[in-house]
């Protein structure tokens, strides 16, 4: 593959010792228009790599707070022509920031492999982490997306070691998704020892930057992990702050934007402390 926006701002934050932030936040959530204001405002607010959750019906591996945004984000009319023309849009003012779709195949498969490769690269997609795509099915999607041009992150878990992790990384590009817990988004206790001990094994088996999710709400987390892995993975703190900024009938108000970039503020410090 040719150098993507992900291994370009990887190595520039590599440049700048300190992790990258990598945010979340589910498309449409809780409508168009100010799912599309967040998104622009997050790079400004410390963002260095967005992950754009495609919405789906049956979110498996999400947590409440992303099932939630899932519901609002579909109840406001989000499809995925929507989500694709918000990167497009996007893209109108930043075309440094990489852009991640996140979710799950079904959608995928409905739209058409060939033509969502084709028409993700074309609104200005870099890449697609996709949970129920395990590595037997790597022709499905995984080899596709390659050939067109995306990334294709994979998620390591604590329960992936040895040959699976080989497995696992064969064709992983971009970063490593390293899932702190097991569990479901937004569960368990984080436990940064833990996390380091395992992306340390992760690099033993790869040079592809480690990114360290779920679990990560704070500040003092963000530079706890930070200290090791490459990048920083928030989500479910971001989409809570969304649900909590909403009015008595579930609609954005004036302090949905910010209550979301002012968290992420908080996190980039954090972030760029752990390796001062």
């Amino acid at each position: 593959m040719e150098t993507t926006r992900i291994d370009t701002r990887f190595a520039a934050c590599k440049a700048e010792n300190r992790p990258a932030l990598v945010t979340f936040i589910t498309a449409g959530d809780p409508d168009l228009e100010t799912s599309l204001a967040i998104l622009k405002a997050m790079p400004k607010a410390g963002a260095d790599v967005i992950e754009l959750g495609m919405p789906f019906s049956d979110p498996m591996a999400e947590g409440v707070p992303i099932q939630l945004a899932t519901q609002r984000a579909l109840s406001s009319g989000q499809t995925m022509q929507k989500t694709l023309n918000m990167v497009r849009e996007f893209r109108k003012d930043d075309n440094d920031t990489p852009i991640i779709l996140m979710g799950y195949y079904n959608p995928i498969y409905s739209w058409g492999v060939n033509k969502f490769v084709k028409d993700a690269k074309d609104a200005g997609v870099d890449g697609l982490i996709v949970v129920d795509l395990p590595p037997e099915h790597d022709d499905e999607l995984c080899l596709p997306a390659r050939d067109g041009g995306l990334n294709f992150i994979r998620l390591a878990t604590p329960t992936t070691k040895g040959k699976r992790l080989d497995q696992v990384l064969q064709n992983t590009s971009g970063f490593v998704y390293y899932v702190s817990v097991t569990g479901v988004t937004g569960s368990g206790a984080l436990n940064a020892d833990a996390a380091a001990e395992a992306v340390s094994t992760i690099k033993g088996h790869t040079d592809l930057p480690v990114a360290v999710g779920f679990g990560v709400k704070t500040p003092e987390q963000a530079k706890a992990i930070g200290k090791n892995a490459d990048g920083v993975v928030v989500g479910s703190v971001l989409v809570n702050a969304i649900r909590e900024s909403l009015d008595a009938d579930g609609k954005a108000t004036d302090a949905t934007v910010n209550s979301v970039t002012s968290i992420i503020e908080g996190l980039a410090e954090g972030a760029k402390a752990s390796k001062a």
